[in-house]
């Protein structure tokens, strides 16, 4: 039955207009007409949307944008406000979390294989259609997290990608029982993996040129903390690669103990140098790259996190300064995870 949703006739959000470097504006406020739930769809009041590294390759062109004037931000966790024919699993009033993986064709070899993360007619939250950098939100139920109603949305909004795909890469890195793991750049998704590593009994080494987040590393239990391009004080079994940058590629190689794995995290890189081949991949080391993740990953993720209980450290900004958020993601500014809130 389809729920009259108590939202107003339109909503604010934050778009991007014209693809480019963050300090000349990509994004752009807008209002917009609060769209009524479809067939299978969930209408969210927004309560909290983490700003994702992602939502900045798109802003600024690293990633082509699929339609004009798209609201970006896909780590959503909001109030059902109203529901399309067809929910059963929600209802008005409840807490659920949307996504980056918004829709998959479930019939290819990828789907049926359980690798719905490579489905070629995948669809994304904020980059297929409008996401989080708003006041309202539609999320396909199939694809929803149910959340718990009793948790800061703050900090349940970073678990929803920063934590999953973390995770994903996490287990792409191969990282043995005990194993030892390098994590080159420590932002929202990396402080998170990190934690999970740590609760599996691993040493973790970070490598990152933020000094507030080797502080952050140190804090978490890391064993050590120390610059992106230094050597970890002893051979890595495993590394991931959340910084979005190539040339720690040959670095990270290099620093792998024979039979390494290391496991590249982002949408994006920048290129990756030339690699010799003696130092870098002889030996058996390993490279991965890491893309999207199933909704099983989520569901292993949010279970293990509320295990453990998760340390998630957060920035806030209101929605209104969306823009300075991504810009301070942009300069190394945000300390764990940048999370917009209602004003």
């Amino acid at each position: 039955m389809t729920v009259s949703a108590s939202a107003p006739v339109t909503h604010s959000g934050w778009a991007v207009r014209t693809p480019g470097p963050i300090d000349a504006g990509p994004l752009e406020r807008v209002r917009r007409g609060t769209s009524a739930p479809g067939q299978g769809e969930l209408l969210l009041r927004v309560e909290a949307c983490g700003v994702c590294r992602t939502d900045l390759h798109l802003a600024e062109g690293d990633l082509t944008p699929h339609h004009p004037s798209t609201i970006p931000g896909h780590e959503i966790v909001g109030r059902v406000e109203a529901v399309g024919e067809g929910v059963g699993l929600f209802r008005v009033g409840d807490r659920a979390g949307g996504a980056w993986l918004r829709g998959t064709c479930g019939s290819c070899r990828y789907c049926r294989a359980g690798q719905e993360n490579l489905c070629p007619r995948s669809l994304y939250t904020g980059w297929d259609s409008d996401g989080g950098f708003a006041e309202t939100a539609v999320v396909p139920e199939a694809f929803a997290y149910r959340l718990p109603k009793d948790r800061d949305p703050e900090l349940l909004a970073p678990l929803l990608c920063a934590g999953i795909i973390g995770f994903r890469a996490l287990r792409r890195s191969a990282l043995p029982e005990g194993g030892r793991l390098g994590i080159y750049g420590f932002g929202a998704s990396a402080h998170l993996a990190a934690q999970v590593a740590l609760a599996e009994g691993a040493t973790v080494h970070v490598l990152t040129r933020s000094a507030p987040a080797r502080t952050l590393a140190l804090e978490l239990g890391a064993a050590s903390a120390g610059g992106a391009d230094d050597q970890p004080p002893e051979p890595l079994d495993s590394a991931i690669l959340f910084a979005p940058v190539g040339e720690l590629v040959p670095v990270a190689l290099e620093a792998l103990d024979r039979s390494g794995t290391l496991a590249v995290a982002g949408i994006h890189l920048s290129d990756i140098p030339v690699l010799n081949y003696q130092r870098h991949l002889f030996q058996e080391r390993n490279l991965r790259s890491v893309t999207s993740n199933t909704r099983q990953d989520g569901r292993d993720f949010l279970t293990l996190a509320e295990r453990i209980g998760i340390r998630v450290t957060v920035s806030p900004y209101p929605l209104s300064r969306a823009d300075r958020a991504l810009a301070d993601l942009a300069a190394d500014r945000v300390n764990g995870a940048a999370v917009l809130v209602p004003d």
